[in-house]
């Protein structure tokens, strides 16, 4: 799986409404008691579709996925030029954990799992 981590601060609720387009998409609501269950059940989900996009944002107590319909949509190109993000604003990672842990920090805005 592909991290990128978006350190450009980018309105949650326009970001949210980009990605669902030409998706299908749902959540895991957690609170500090069961974060890393659904944390847990979130990977597994992501991890069962090759055409399913995770993301998870500062200050939102949800993890998402997102579920492509065309399988030919380059989401993150789509993205990267409606939000006008460029190589600075990002962090392209391969450990799992790094991502969730800039998150919970706040060192970034939010992160796309990409398969």
């Amino acid at each position: 799986m592909k991290n990128i981590v978006i350190k450009k601060w980018i309105e949650p609720y326009k970001l949210l409404e980009s990605l669902k387009e030409n998706t299908k998409y749902s959540d895991y609501t957690f609170t500090g008691v069961n974060k890393e269950e659904k944390k847990a059940e979130f990977l597994k989900t992501l991890a069962s579709d090759k055409s399913n996009i995770g993301l998870y944002m500062k200050n939102v107590n949800k993890y998402y996925i997102f579920t492509l319909q065309n399988k030919n949509t380059d989401t993150w190109t789509n993205l990267c030029n409606e939000f006008q993000i460029s190589g600075n604003d990002i962090e392209i990672s391969e450990d799992t954990e790094k991502p969730f842990y800039l998150i919970d920090i706040g060192k970034a805005e939010a992160f796309l799992i990409l398969q």
